[in-house]
């Protein structure tokens, strides 16, 4: 019986080794492109974080410098898009002395007219798109 089994060819063998690694792959980049499954209201959003849509959408005035600035995806929990595609305001607290840990992030070519927005409350750590 022994004498039936063919040994292994190294080349398949790293075939099959690249077929379960792009499968993992592919399972952690479908985890962390899952913002668009988890939806937000608009006016479900901290009064501050619809304060921040709507200006968003006029173009400012912006309270903080770093409002509208390019928001690189290192987290890869948003959709994979160019450099430069999303950029991240502001969401802050009454009364806070630092921008705190809330965001939103728009993705689109035109900051006033986005092709969608998020919204995390833990810097960066998980999103929810916006549903205006």
């Amino acid at each position: 019986m022994l004498s039936t089994i063919r040994p292994t060819s190294s080349r398949s063998l790293w075939r099959g080794l690249l077929a379960v690694a792009l499968a993992a792959c592919t399972v952690s980049v479908q985890a962390r492109t899952s913002a668009d499954d988890a939806t937000v209201a608009l006016d479900a959003l901290p009064r501050e974080g619809q304060a921040t849509y709507q200006r968003i959408l006029q173009g400012g005035p912006f309270p903080y410098e770093k409002d509208g600035t390019v928001f690189f995806n290192r987290e890869r929990q948003l959709p994979v898009a160019k450099r430069g595609y999303y950029r991240e305001y502001t969401v802050a607290r009454e009364g806070a002395r630092s921008r705190g840990a809330r965001r939103i992030v728009c993705g689109g070519l035109r900051p006033t007219t986005p092709d969608g927005c998020y919204y995390t409350s833990d810097h960066y750590a998980s999103f929810r798109k916006i549903a205006p």
